[in-house]
């Protein structure tokens, strides 16, 4: 990337949209104006998240952990702020660096990331993890070394790079495209709009805090510049949105029509031991849920429906039907029939039994937890985890 403050252009209307090859109307204000005002906003309305530091800290020469920075940005990835909070402070009380996180059994991991989705980051987290380990602990302070880690794209990199070393490069999540998109009032669908969208961040980008840019981009569109009912009058750059001018802000981004998602059926079976242990299985390393913890289930896939019925139990037993479970993935929609049975059984090859104290923490995926819930109500619940409070959080 060229010098911010090479790269920084005047956003009139000819330029931005001659630069971006796209016919959206552009913000009245220069980049330097705006970047100026959305930073004297994020000065006073920023959000207090657990892995961050203040701007007041960040004026007194106090620098964000890398570490935490990078494992708050993995678990953001397809997740909520307010759904990651919670895991953060446990995942930093219980490994609070990135040495002691390589030190943990991979085990241990997938069972505290169990209910966060999209468990390949678990996988990923923890091979990053050893391979920073490996090289002293120090992670890459560029976009392209970032990306040679396992499970880092171009996103990920570029948010460690800005937040936890303050450099330039552009960072762009959802609530980013939504503020630029309404602010040049970008026409093109947002699934082709992309490199437009990077391009105005570019040229917004200021030469100074870039991290703190970064972070008000993002806290400006989670809080501002909401998908629905957007607070326009609050919103540091109102003057400049042509959205805002137009009186429709909520049509953007233009998104092109979501496609139905297929969906999937089968079966899952609880069997329950005399003392309340539940039969349990690991999921293949590779695939769907990998390394994951499940019920038994029946062969299931994305693209494929496994047997609903008790014929296609584990063992034979006294099954009988517990209810009907849905669960939304990125892709399709799997909809389980579950049964239960009450077994005084060895555990099949394969397989384990878990006492009922030990359920909640078992590396469960979400979906597998509704399976046991609609057998066993209240059998996967546990206590949120209790955290210790760092000096920054």
């Amino acid at each position: 990337m060229a010098p911010a403050d090479q790269t920084r252009k005047t956003a009139s209307r000819d330029s931005s949209a001659a630069a971006s090859g796209d016919s959206s109307a552009a913000a009245s204000g220069s980049g330097d104006d705006i970047a100026s005002r959305l930073l004297g906003w994020y000065d006073i309305h920023h959000r207090e998240l657990p892995w961050r530091i203040t701007p007041r800290q960040h004026a007194r020469g106090v620098r964000p952990d890398p570490y935490r920075i990078w494992l708050s940005e993995v678990m953001l990835q397809q997740t909520t702020v307010e759904a990651v909070k919670t895991y953060f402070r446990a995942f930093v009380e219980k490994w609070p660096n990135v040495e002691a996180l390589a030190a943990a059994p991979t085990e241990d991991v997938m069972k505290a990331w169990a209910g966060l989705g999209y468990y390949s980051r678990a996988r990923n987290l923890k091979a990053c993890a050893d391979l920073v380990a490996g090289r002293g602990g120090r992670f890459p302070d560029t976009e392209a070394g970032l990306r040679d880690l396992p499970g880092i794209g171009a996103y990920t990199s570029a948010a460690i790079t800005a937040i936890a070393f303050d450099q330039p490069a552009a960072v762009v999540d959802g609530n980013v495209e939504r503020v630029i998109s309404r602010l040049f009032s970008i026409t093109t669908p947002l699934s082709e709009a992309k490199a437009v969208i990077r391009a105005h961040v570019e040229r917004m980008m200021p030469g100074t805090r870039p991290g703190d840019f970064a972070q008000a981009m993002m806290d400006l569109g989670a809080t501002i510049c909401t998908p629905r009912r957007p607070r326009c009058m609050l919103c540091p750059l109102r003057e400049d949105c042509s959205a805002t001018v137009s009186g429709d802000p909520e049509h953007f981004p233009v998104r092109l029509p979501k496609a139905d998602k297929p969906l999937r059926r089968g079966a899952a079976f609880v069997a329950v031991r005399g003392d309340g242990a539940i039969l349990l299985r690991k999921r293949p390393e590779r695939g769907l849920l990998g390394g994951m913890t499940e019920v038994p289930t029946t062969d299931w896939t994305a693209r494929v429906d496994g047997a609903t019925t008790e014929a296609a139990a584990p063992f034979p037993a006294n099954w009988r039907p517990a209810g009907q479970i849905a669960h939304v993935f990125t892709h399709f929609v799997l909809e389980l029939d579950v049964f239960r049975a009450e077994v005084n059984v060895a555990a099949p090859a394969g397989h384990f039994w878990s006492l009922a104290h030990e359920i909640s923490g078992e590396a469960l995926p979400t979906v597998m937890k509704k399976a046991i819930e609609a057998a066993i109500p209240g059998a996967t619940k546990k206590p949120s985890p209790h955290y210790v409070k760092r000096p920054h959080d």
